[in-house]
């Protein structure tokens, strides 16, 4: 007799988190189907197993603790303590954000930071992208295949490959075609400002979220669109469409790109700013094809995540002042 079980979770916080625990669940004999709810922080089992609740708990959390997930009976009241993270990862933060001046005022490389953005700066945003928005939405649809890959026991190198061949690619020419599409509509100077504006406040938004001064963006796409892609054959098109089916994604670091790249005026910059964007994304995105995911819960990961935010706040309040600086209505408070 089939019998189902509701335990809740800790460590969630993404997509990738839900389509992780859901897989390694169902790998299980005796686990005829597993759901995760991420906004209950639950998970529903179904199983013909005859251990009681709290057995299967503890069985199935020792499956997905590597992971740095943790099934329980009783919902787990989390005591509030003091996070010194924040103190720690500010001056981090700060030093890495004078290293970007220092090599701004040497001329060693134009940042773009007292104006638009340059390809490095686009690479550095992306960096920081690919291990936040970016991972709990793309990182759910690079799970999604190497979980059909391997139920089907395909060559998943070779789909992984087309897939991020077709996200650098697609990225950098629909880059390009909004930069045309800028031309086209004769962006002038003050609306090029107003929509670096625009990027600006979107990169402070996400920097505080980051850095926890606002709640952490819990967004996810609906479970029935990851199992979409977990059901439809891998012929050699598929990965590819999927990999330019990115660009269009929900997430706020490629939004903010995207304004950029059609506030750039010229296909060149936008299909570079956009590629060295989808490049910056790429490393995080390669090690969660072909490696391990466990870095998103590590114990680094908090001090690395707010650091990152600390980063990104300076990067969105010194090109909010620049572009500000450019409407005329403050004053310039540097030069560089």
């Amino acid at each position: 007799m089939v019998k189902t079980y509701t335990f809740h979770v800790t460590g969630t916080h993404c997509a990738s988190c839900k389509i992780l625990i859901e897989d390694v669940l169902k790998e299980q004999d005796f686990i005829k189907n597993a759901q995760v709810n991420l906004k209950k922080e639950t998970v529903e089992i179904e199983t013909e197993s005859n251990q009681t609740p709290e057995e299967l708990a503890m069985i199935l959390s020792n499956k997905i603790k590597p992971n740095g997930y943790t099934l329980s009976v009783e919902k787990i009241v989390e005591e509030k303590k003091d996070d010194n993270t924040i103190w720690q990862a500010i001056p981090i933060g700060l030093l890495f954000l004078v290293l970007f001046f220092i090599l701004q005022k040497s001329g060693i490389l134009n940042l773009g930071l007292g104006g638009s953005a340059t390809p490095v700066t686009s690479f550095i945003i992306g960096l920081i992208a690919s291990v936040s928005s970016c991972l709990a939405i793309v990182g759910g649809l690079v799970l999604s295949l190497s979980a059909k890959a391997s139920q089907d026991d395909i060559n998943d190198k070779k789909n992984f490959t087309l897939f991020h061949t077709g996200r650098l690619v697609s990225f950098a020419i629909l880059g390009g075609v909004l930069g045309l599409i800028g031309n086209a509509i004769g962006i002038n100077f003050t609306f090029t400002a107003i929509l670096g504006v625009v990027a600006s406040l979107v990169m402070l938004s996400l920097g505080l979220s980051l850095t926890g001064v606002f709640s952490r963006n819990r967004f996810t796409l609906p479970g029935g669109f990851f199992n979409f892609f977990r059901k439809i054959e891998h012929k050699t098109l598929t990965p590819l469409l999927i990999g330019f089916g990115t660009f269009f994604l929900p997430c706020g670091f490629t939004q903010s790109m995207q304004v950029v790249a059609l506030s750039s005026g010229s296909f060149m910059s936008g299909f570079l700013i956009m590629f060295a964007f989808a490049l910056g994304t790429l490393p995080m995105l390669l090690l969660l094809s072909f490696g391990s995911a466990s870095f998103a819960h590590s114990k680094h990961a908090p001090l690395f995540f707010k650091s990152a935010g600390v980063v990104v706040i300076g990067l969105g309040l010194f090109s909010l002042l620049a572009q500000l600086a450019g409407l005329g209505i403050i004053n310039p408070l540097f030069s560089v």
